[in-house]
């Protein structure tokens, strides 16, 4: 039996969020996606291309995080949802370079087996996280990650949700959410794991590491990840 897994069940958290991207799974897999569906010609080639010089710009830090993760959900405008859910799907299951952690996917499924309430937070679409979620048994409507308002099936550029640094406990209070536990890897989730009784650093960024070490949070480094 994993050891960071029991020492959590110990606590027996009734409400547990989890960010996703490093924390669930090496890789990004909202970044992925949006490389991924730019080169599938899932998107028009000219909304493809006016994203990537945007991403060009994020990367040189002239755009900043909400504004780009925005974007690659509103750059779908337009277009039928059932598509989106369909390349989200074919894109996890076929296409996504990351690996889920086995010890992560224990726990989840473990928490979710006490009646616990889980929570998946991302500032990744929430396309590509509702498909992931199938791995860890996380209903839909335990999502929260990056959407925009749907109008009779087709997908609008009305961003109506963005849980990123702040965001994320915002989501969470909106849903009514007492946080326990919370598990993130990278500064975007910091306010998240101030939110929570119990917080978890996993498979830190150096960023993160530093302000878990600084608050006495717990530090965990998945199988197969190094870190210091």
């Amino acid at each position: 039996m994993n050891a960071f897994v029991e020492s959590v069940l110990q606590l027996n958290p009734r409400v547990a969020a989890f960010d996703c991207d490093g924390t669930l799974w090496s890789g990004d897999a909202g970044e992925s996606f949006f490389s991924w569906e730019i080169k599938q010609g899932i998107v028009p080639h000219a909304v493809g291309q006016k994203m990537l010089a945007m991403y060009a710009e994020y990367k040189a830090g002239r755009v900043d995080e909400d504004e780009m993760c925005g974007a690659m959900v509103t750059m779908h405008a337009g277009m039928p949802e059932t598509e989106l859910i369909r390349a989200a799907s074919d894109f996890f299951e076929s296409a996504f370079p990351g690996t889920i952690f086995p010890e992560m996917r224990d726990l989840v499924k473990r928490v979710l087996a006490t009646g616990s309430d889980v929570w998946a937070v991302s500032s990744s679409n929430e396309w590509v996280i509702r498909a992931a979620m199938k791995h860890f048994g996380i209903a839909e409507n335990r999502v929260l990650a990056a959407a925009v308002e749907i109008d009779n099936g087709v997908i609008t550029g009305h961003l109506i949700r963005m849980p990123s640094g702040p965001g994320k406990p915002k989501v969470l209070r909106e849903a009514q959410a007492q946080v326990d536990a919370a598990f993130g890897n990278s500064r975007w989730d910091t306010e998240m794991l101030e939110m929570a009784q119990h917080a978890f650093a996993v498979n830190p960024n150096p960023d993160l590491l530093a302000a878990a070490r600084a608050h006495g949070w717990t530090v965990y480094f998945p199988e197969g990840v190094r870190g210091e």
